[in-house]
Order: C-alpha cells, then sequence, then structure tokens
C-alpha cells in the first residue's frame, strides 16, 4: 500500500524517534540492580531497530531496481496532478474495501515506551534468570562444578575454591585435559557467555571474544600461553607419552630414568631407540621444547612425515583448547564484580545454615507458644461467668 517515498519518510521519522527514545532512557537514573538490566535490554532493542530501519532506508536510496527514481519522475512530470489523483483514487478504494481497518499513529507506540520508561513495573521481565542468580546480581555455576570435579584425575574442591579458580588453567595438569575437560569447558563457555549476554546487552561479546583468538594465535606459537609453554607442548606431549622433560635441564638428569622408560619415550615418538644409555637420553633430550616437525630426519627409526601428522593435529587440538581457556579468561574478567560478589554470597549462605536457621526455628517456636497461650483464654465478648 505504502509507495517507496512514503516508507523512506517513515523509516526517518521511525529513526528520530528511537533516537529520541533511546536519549531518555540513557538519562534515566536507575536505582535498583533490576531497573538497570531492564533498561539495557530495552536499548539494545531500539538499537538492533536503529540499524534495521538504516538498513531499509540504505536499500532505498540505492534504488538497485530504479523503483524509486521512477516514482520521483512520476510526481514531478508534466502530469503530476493525474499522479496525485490516482494515488488518491487508491487509498479510497483500499479503506472501501476494508472499512474496519484501523491506523495506530507511530506516536502511540513510543508514548507507550515513555510510561514503561518512566513508571517501571516491579514484576516487569525483560530476560530470564535462575533464582540463584538473583537477576544478574550471582553466578549460578552448579552445573559446571559438576561437571569440574566428575573429571577424572582432579582434585576435587568445594564450590567456594572453584568460584575463586575456575579461570586457574595453568594450575590443571595437561595431561587430564581429555575429553571431559573440553565437554567441562564447552560448558563453562556456554554459560559465561549467556550470563554476559543477559546482564550486559550493550557490551560487544562476540568483538571481544574475537580479539582474544585472533591475540592467541602469535601467543600460542612462541609458547606464552599459560599451561601451554614450549616445555609442555614440545614432542613428548604431542604422542601422549607422559614424560614431562620440563623437570630435566641436561641429558644426564634424563639419563637416571634408565634404559627402559627412555626407550619407551623414544619408541612413542618413532625415534630410533637404540644405543647406550647416554645416547638415548641425549637423542630424548632433544626433543624437549620442540615440535615433532621440528626434528632432524636422521632421529625417526622409519617415517618421520607419519609422526609430524600426528604432531600437527595434536598441536591444533590444543590450540583449540588454548582459545576455550583464554575466552573464559577474558568473560572472568568481564564479570569480575559479579564474581566477587557470588562468592559472598555463597558464604552468607553457608554461614548462615546453621546458627540463623536454628534462630529463626527458634522465634518460630516462640510465635507458637504465644499463640497457644492465647488459645488458653477462652473467648468471652459479654463477661458472661
Amino acid at each position: 500500500m505504502e509507495s517507496l517515498l512514503e516508507q523512506q519518510r517513515r523509516y526517518h521519522e521511525e529513526r528520530e524517534r528511537i533516537m529520541d527514545a533511546l536519549v531518555q532512557e540513557r538519562l534515566m537514573t536507575r536505582s535498583q540492580h533490576k531497573e538497570t538490566i531492564n533498561s539495557e535490554h530495552r536499548q539494545k532493542v531500539m538499537l538492533e531497530r536503529y540499524d534495521q530501519c538504516t538498513n531499509y532506508l540504505r536499500e532505498i536510496y540505492e534504488d538497485k531496481d530504479g523503483e524509486r527514481k521512477k516514482e520521483v519522475q512520476a510526481l514531478s512530470g508534466p502530469n503530476e496532478f493525474a499522479e496525485f489523483y490516482s494515488r488518491l483514487k487508491g487509498i479510497k478504494d483500499f479503506h472501501r474495501r476494508h472499512p474496519g481497518e484501523i491506523s495506530v499513529p507511530m506516536s502511540i507506540e513510543f508514548e507507550e515506551m515513555k510510561k514503561m520508561r518512566e513508571n517501571p513495573n516491579d514484576d516487569q521481565t525483560m530476560v530470564a534468570f535462575s533464582d540463584e542468580e538473583g537477576y544478574g546480581k550471582y553466578l549460578d555455576l552448579h552445573a559446571c562444578y559438576d561437571k569440574y570435579i566428575n573429571i577424572k584425575g582432579i582434585d576435587r574442591v568445594d564450590y567456594i575454591t572453584f568460584i575463586q579458580r575456575f579461570d586457574k588453567f595453568a594450575d590443571i595438569p595437561k595431561d587430564k585435559k581429555n575429553a571431559d575437560y573440553k565437554s567441562y569447558l564447552s560448558t563453562l563457555t556456554d554459560y559465561l557467555y549467556s550470563f554476559i549476554t543477559r546482564t550486559k546487552p550493550l557490551l560487544d561479546l562476540d568483538g571481544e571474544l574475537a580479539e582474544v583468538l585472533a591475540d592467541l594465535d602469535g601467543r600460542f606459537e612462541r609458547g606464552e600461553c599459560p599451561g601451554w609453554g614450549r616445555e609442555q607442548h614440545g614432542a613428548m606431549a604431542h604422542t601422549g607419552a607422559h614424560l614431562d622433560l620440563s623437570a630435566f635441564s641436561t641429558s644426564e638428569e634424563l639419563a637416571s630414568l634408565g634404559l627402559d622408560r627412555l626407550k619407551s619415550g623414544l619408541m612413542a615418538l618413532g625415534l630410533k631407540c637404540g644405543g647406550t644409555l647416554q645416547e638415548r637420553a641425549d637423542r630424548l633430550f632433544m626433543t624437549k621444547g620442540k615440535d615433532v616437525s621440528e626434528l632432524p630426519a636422521h632421529l625417526f627409526a622409519k617415517s618421520k612425515p607419519g609422526a609430524a601428522k600426528g604432531g600437527k593435529a595434536d598441536n591444533a587440538k590444543q590450540k583449540e583448547t588454548a582459545g576455550s581457556e583464554a575466552q573464559i579468561v577474558r568473560m572472568a574478567e568481564l564479570i569480575g564484580d559479579v564474581r566477587s560478589d557470588t562468592i559472598e554470597n555463597v558464604e552468607r549462605k553457608q554461614a548462615r545454615t546453621e546458627g540463623e536457621r536454628q534462630e529463626s526455628d527458634g522465634e518460630m517456636s516462640e510465635d507458637e507458644e504465644e499463640e497457644e497461650n492465647d488459645d488458653d483464654i477462652p473467648y468471652n465478648p459479654k463477661n458472661l461467668p
């Protein structure tokens, strides 16, 4: 029904009204946490709507199909009055066919938004939170905690310690970062991403995480990622042979492991495993801090390509895990204040379970006794004997 020029006018009006409403929303002072979060979600909706109107206007002005140019020419040509009456007749025909059609002015919608802004309803819920989260005041990491304590080989900690240290990945041995660990990282990433998008809707979280991954590429190759140093993801790490060469500073110290242990380490890498004790130690020590693909060809017993291919595949998996860890660290930084409040809230709940609960039970028993004493007095409104 609307012409392109009318659509163009309406989108411009809508953008101006959105901008005005957005400014008024930003100027409002919010005293409560819930009001602040609801306000930011309303701002996000308005920004998305503003971008949508802008994209529609761009398509109209680009006029790839030439319809806007034709319409302008029709209105400004020699038969402009004929075009005017033709459009007027079309409007009358439309309302004749739809007599009950009601057009709601755009101003009504923005008046409703103004009332909502100036008189917030306590029951208004813009986004869903669990009871534990308290509408974005605290974290609810119980599901992540359950996954963490069920990882094989991980030391069990209490819930508060987990909240304090869930982003300390350098303290977790690399050989414990198995499939269960990756599943835990995925659960933790999903939760933190969801929580931040609900509590900080105006934050460009995707941009923040993209910067983390972009910075990770060079740092991982240089061995600067916490828990993924060169000594920790060298050739021995690629094969799953659980021998940490970072504990040895010389080949002589490595020789103290004995012939059999050195042989198993060399065989796992596909290296030559013959020779004396010191020759094996020297050969194995050469792999410290190096990728399999960086080792000289003469060290391998048979074919190097297979070992190098496996090393590259494992290196890619380790890099992916390191990327997930780096993103979690960044998201933990963004919610540092909420994290501290969560620890205080959990500690307060745990402290209340014994003393304050008994005190509240005592108050309830006193109230019950008072009610019983009141029941002993018979009801006698006329003071009959």
